[in-house]
């Protein structure tokens, strides 16, 4: 926005300066083509400026579209990779195998509770209280995703592409204890293809702090430790609010 500004207050000067030296130094008889050139020129650049500032506001509405049905693809995927590790103890990179556990698995429900006995110590009773775990039944993966696509969960919405995912482990704390981590992503140029070339080139590089920075929309990590994505809280926020 700001360089369709830029370009129009430079417009405005070269115009000014045109009709400047038209008067010192051009004859009057032919004032009135000049005028008339000019003014056909004015109108086309005024489209121009005003098609590319509506073309800005469409690559970006269209944009947020796209962005928000991949965030909600990613989401479930997220859920998918966390329910697996917490039966299996570790992630999966076959999406694949992510849909037949949702499919055929169940979940331990885990009870803990306090329990408490009596010690003698050093000739003294005391009681000590503990906690105890208790599985105390299951209940199917399926339930918690009948009302998501999760079947289509690796596709890239609006295109023929999957999701990349990636598994891994980090090496965390003094003891070096390695821990499962993952990663799913896709290329924004993937996502806004058949776009505004110009337009997807500055969004791969965008900074913006109601932005996806670089050049992925994304979730989870290979290098750190976190389920998170890579988008701003107004994605999250507007799926919400649906």
């Amino acid at each position: 926005m700001i360089q369709f500004i830029l370009l129009v207050v430079g417009l405005i000067f070269v115009f000014l300066l045109l009709a400047k030296l038209i008067v010192e130094y051009v004859p009057k008889k032919v004032h009135w083509i000049i005028s008339l050139v000019l003014l056909f020129l004015s109108v086309y650049l005024g489209y121009k400026i005003y098609d590319g500032i509506v073309g800005n506001i469409d690559f970006h509405k269209e944009k947020k579209v796209r962005y928000a049905k991949v965030i909600n693809n990613l989401k479930i995927i997220r859920e998918a990779e966390l329910s697996y590790k917490n039966v299996k103890g570790d992630y999966t990179k076959d999406f694949n195998e992510l849909v037949r556990f949702i499919d055929q698995d169940s979940i331990p429900e885990i009870r803990t509770y306090e329990k408490s006995k009596t010690i003698v110590k050093r000739g003294v009773q005391e009681v000590v209280e503990y906690k105890v775990t208790d599985t105390v039944g299951y209940h199917k993966v399926k339930e918690s995703f009948k009302h998501l696509d999760y079947k289509n969960m690796m596709k890239v919405p609006g295109t023929n592409t999957n999701f990349e995912l990636a598994t891994g482990h980090v090496e965390k704390g003094p003891a070096s204890i390695k821990t499962p981590v993952f990663e799913v992503k896709v290329a924004k140029k993937i996502v806004l293809e058949g776009m505004d070339s110009n337009l997807i080139k500055q969004e791969v590089n965008v900074l913006g702090v109601d932005e996806v920075r670089g050049e992925y929309i994304s979730i989870g990590d290979l290098e750190d430790v976190k389920d998170s994505g890579n988008w701003p809280p107004s994605y999250d926020i507007r799926k919400d609010s649906d």
